[in-house]
Parts: structure tokens; C-alpha cells; sequence
């Protein structure tokens, strides 16, 4: 029998210094004592904005500003299969609490590998890394390669693949990128229908960033090709 999916929206808090903010499931829900970043279940027919704004109203007592989507993944628990749903907000304000009784900890990003996340936030470590705006090919963190020079042994940097297409997304998603960039402009639902059909950050090209949110994408590319 398949399982219904718990769609579920979680925000990255950043701080000026760079920290992120985790939180520990309380004792008596599912996990209990894991850290993960906080958010919760979107309600029925509930945009995902919406939701990111009022979970975390809700779980924190903070009003965000505009969040900007990450990455969307899939993981199986053994009682749930999650849809998690992940944005990164560096505009918010209040004094996050842990209103729901949950433990709070500020982690610098570079801790996050080693702080117990639950598995289905382990992908999210990685696509913090990303900044909003790729402006070169090759950095410390990352490198973007067309297709056929995708090199899965690369080891410390995070691996980009050129696409224009959502056949070139899935093909490259299957061979282990590590996120997708648009060589060119493309059709807004072409980007947006991308962006939500793939468990990995997508940067557009030739709009702005504020467009790229909007349709889902994580950044823009920038590369001078």
C-alpha cells in the first residue's frame, strides 16, 4: 500500500554571524531528542510560504521576511515517507523561542555534518553551502561541469551541471550532481516545474533573484561563459 506524503516546510534561520538555528524534537513526538531545523506540516491547499511563515510564527514567535527556497527532498521514515519542503530565511524578526518546548541551539554551519540531524535533514547541510548567485565555475566549495564532465569522485567540492531541460535535470540528478544550473533562460514553468520535480537546488539564468524565488529556483547563474 502507498503511504500518504507529509508535506512538510522547514526554514534555515541564519543570524549575522553566519549560525544556523536547530532545534531538538521534544519528548513524546516522533524523534524525539533528534535536531533538526524547525518548521512543520503545510495544512491542506496551504501555499508554502504561507506555511513556512505561520510554522514558524508558531514554533518560534518570529515574523519572517522573504525566504528563499533550497531544496525540496524526499526521505522514507519507517512510519512516514517526508516531503521536506526547505528555505533559507536571513530576514526575520523576534527573538526565536522554543515555544513548543523544544531546545534551541545557534550552529555554525561548519558544526551542522556533526550536530545529530535527523536523516531527512542531512541533504540540507550541503545545499548551505551554495550561495545565492554563482559567479564563477570553479571555488572552493563548488565547481559547475557540462553533463560529460561530471566527475562524481570529486572529493570537498560540491558538484553543478549545466542543463537546459528537465530530461538534462533528471539525467543529471541520476548521475550524482550535486545541484543544477540553467545554461540559458527558459520558460518560467519550465524553471518552476523543475524546480519541484527535482531533490536538488536549481540556479536560473537571466532573471532576478527575486524572479528565481518565485519560481522556486535557489539563485541565479551568473557565469560568464
Amino acid at each position: 500500500m502507498t503511504r500518504a506524503l507529509v508535506h512538510v516546510v522547514a526554514g534555515a534561520l541564519i543570524d549575522p554571524q553566519g549560525r544556523v538555528l536547530i532545534a531538538q524534537r521534544p519528548a513524546g513526538k516522533h524523534l524525539a531528542g533528534g535536531w533538526e531545523f524547525p518548521g512543520g506540516k503545510l495544512e491542506p491547499g496551504e501555499e508554502r510560504r504561507i506555511g513556512l511563515a505561520r510554522e514558524l510564527r508558531e514554533e518560534l514567535g518570529v515574523t519572517i521576511g522573504v525566504p528563499r527556497p533550497l531544496v525540496r527532498v524526499r526521505h522514507a521514515y519507517p512510519s512516514r515517507d517526508i516531503l521536506l519542503d526547505m528555505w533559507v530565511v536571513k530576514n526575520f524578526t523576534g527573538e526565536p523561542q522554543g515555544l513548543d518546548g523544544q531546545a534551541l541551539r545557534w550552529c555554525p554551519q561548519e558544526e551542522l555534518g556533526s550536530a545529530n540531524l535527523l536523516p531527512a535533514d542531512e541533504p540540507i547541510v550541503a545545499a548551505l553551502r551554495l550561495p545565492e548567485r554563482l559567479l564563477r565555475a570553479d571555488t572552493a566549495e563548488y565547481q559547475v561541469r557540462e553533463m560529460a564532465e561530471l566527475d562524481t569522485t570529486v572529493v570537498g567540492q560540491l558538484r553543478g551541471v549545466y542543463c537546459s531541460s528537465f530530461a538534462e535535470g533528471a539525467a543529471a540528478v541520476a548521475a550524482g550532481a550535486s545541484f543544477l544550473v540553467m545554461r540559458h533562460a527558459v520558460p518560467a514553468e519550465v524553471l518552476a516545474g523543475l524546480c519541484e520535480s527535482v531533490p536538488l537546488p536549481v540556479f536560473a539564468r537571466e532573471v532576478s533573484l527575486r524572479q528565481a524565488w518565485d519560481m522556486g529556483a535557489s539563485g541565479i547563474n551568473v557565469i560568464t561563459q
